[in-house]
């Protein structure tokens, strides 16, 4: 059965944030998964990831982790000092996944977040780079037992690939079990002429799905095309993790990043759109 989950930034003003809290909080608004910032974890001590891990075990819900990987951990980089240490990054954060049990983690896996290319700049160097990387990392995953997926990103976040067409022969040629790309309904609604069709084209490699309205509301407030899109999830058998990443809040380093310049829903109560929405995903998405 497909599981249902929410990234923890819904109820934060600041990436860094204490996870604890949320844990069993999310399973009680009806979530089976938390998404957490693999990067913040990345400055925690072992037992403190460890703790997290059985927090999470004990309350029966998963985590998932999600990177905007920086410009100093740019595995895409041309300049072969930075994809070395992004490589390093990128292997000791899987590394530490695996310890904590394995799962998934995605976003921007393999490129900086956010990224524009430079006026006369070639995109070809940065996909090279990238590629030697993920094949590389990709082998690292699957001894690990970690998935790692490749966020398909809007034109204004990234560019080395803005739709399912562009990343489907990058991930095809490295052609491994522990490498998969996540689709998100929101960067899919700026560039994808057919949510669906984009679904069936990923197919297999597909294996995450994050999702929210339009203007980044929780799912079931919007107009995107959910009928549509549950019916190509089920024309590929997709079972992988769906993640809803609303964002509603502005301010803090969260509204700064994610470009949230107004109170999206004014006076929220979090909880209670969290939960509203979880019902809506699992009616709609899942069961």
């Amino acid at each position: 059965m497909r599981k249902i989950g929410i990234y923890y930034a819904f109820w934060t003003h600041d990436w860094a944030a204490d996870f604890f809290p949320l844990v069993p909080k999310v399973k009680k608004l009806g979530y089976d998964i938390l998404e957490v910032h693999s990067g913040i974890l990345a400055d925690w001590t072992e037992s403190k990831r460890l703790d997290l891990a059985k927090a999470t075990k004990d309350e029966g819900i998963q985590l998932s982790y999600g990177l905007g990987c920086s410009s100093e951990n740019d595995v895409s980089s041309p300049d072969e000092s930075i994809r070395q240490n992004g490589l390093r990054y990128m292997t000791s954060l899987i590394h530490a996944i695996g310890r904590m049990g394995g799962g998934v983690i995605q976003g921007s896996t393999y490129c900086a977040w956010p990224k524009q290319l430079a006026l006369g700049e070639s995109k070809q160097q940065y996909v090279d780079q990238s590629f030697k990387s993920m094949k590389q990392l990709a082998k690292v995953a699957e001894d690990c037992n970690v998935i790692v997926n490749m966020e398909i990103l809007n034109r204004f976040e990234q560019f080395i690939f803005n739709t399912v067409a562009e990343a489907l022969p990058f991930v095809s040629a490295i052609d491994s079990p522990n490498l998969g790309l996540l689709l998100d309904t929101f960067h899919m609604n700026i560039e994808e002429d057919s949510m669906s069709q984009a679904i069936i084209l990923a197919g297999k490699y597909m294996k995450g799905l994050h999702c929210g309205e339009t203007n980044r509301k929780p799912v079931g407030l919007g107009r995107i095309p959910w009928k549509e899109i549950r019916e190509a999830l089920d024309t590929i058998h997709f079972n992988g993790q769906i993640i809803q990443e609303p964002f509603v809040m502005s301010g803090g380093q969260v509204g700064q990043d994610i470009s949230v310049w107004r109170n999206v829903i004014e006076n929220p109560d979090l909880d209670k759109l969290a939960a509203d929405s979880a019902v809506f995903m699992r009616r709609v998405l899942v069961d």
